[in-house]
């Protein structure tokens, strides 16, 4: 007999904001996890790859499992009938924020991230802008209204990293947790450990001295 459930598929998009590493991290790490991949790009994603990275379209592509071309309306993941664990849009342009709060649908990427919402999957965005004007939050406010998550790629230094790859690390086994996807990337904060005795004996000691940064 069939066995029935949500297929562990995931979709991934790349819109032409500045962080594409996020997208290629996150295939990366999809592949290792055996969940299969739907990437689609822009044709400005696909600019930003070739300004931010040595990585060829085709190489970017190679890192899915299954890649549609941005104008395919057409495709499997255009339908709603075709079954994903959702969306992730890493990174998130300001215009594909606008086009999913709006619904209004002008290519692959919109329409797959629209089929997301209306199927009450899970649908994560990457947003990638700074400093926001009013539109911006409206924007960002209205497709949350719809149901997305906005998760901008904001570096967290708790976990102390020690390189690039530690923080974009970071960041995406965070996004993977919002699918309950636990990935291993992250260093998860379990509260400040007690120091030891003589690290509290010169804590207690007040200094005068001007701190020096």
């Amino acid at each position: 007999m069939r066995q029935l459930g949500a297929p562990r598929r995931m979709i991934v998009g790349v819109s032409g904001a500045t962080g594409v590493i996020y997208a290629i991290r996150l295939l990366k790490v999809l592949r290792t996890l055996e969940i299969e991949s739907h990437l689609v790009v822009t044709k400005p994603g696909e600019m930003t790859l070739a300004y931010e990275t040595r990585t060829s379209t085709k190489q970017l592509r190679a890192l899915a499992d299954v890649h549609y071309a941005i104008a395919d309306i057409g495709a499997a993941i255009s339908s709603g009938s075709f079954k994903t664990m959702g969306m992730i849009v890493a990174p998130c342009s300001m215009r594909t924020v606008g086009e999913i709060a709006s619904c209004a649908s002008s290519n692959l990427l919109t329409r797959a991230a629209d089929v997301c919402l209306k199927e009450r999957r899970r649908l994560v965005l990457m947003v990638r802008e700074t400093p926001l004007h009013a539109g911006h939050l409206k924007a960002m406010l209205g497709a949350t209204e719809a149901g997305a998550i906005m998760f901008p790629p904001v570096p967290a230094f708790y976990s102390q990293p020690q390189s690039l790859e530690d923080l974009v690390d970071h960041t995406v086994g965070r996004v993977l947790d919002l699918f309950d996807i636990e990935s291993g990337l992250v260093d998860r904060w379990d509260g400040i450990p007690d120091p030891p005795p003589e690290a509290r004996a010169e804590s207690s000691i007040v200094s005068l001295a001007p701190i020096k940064f």
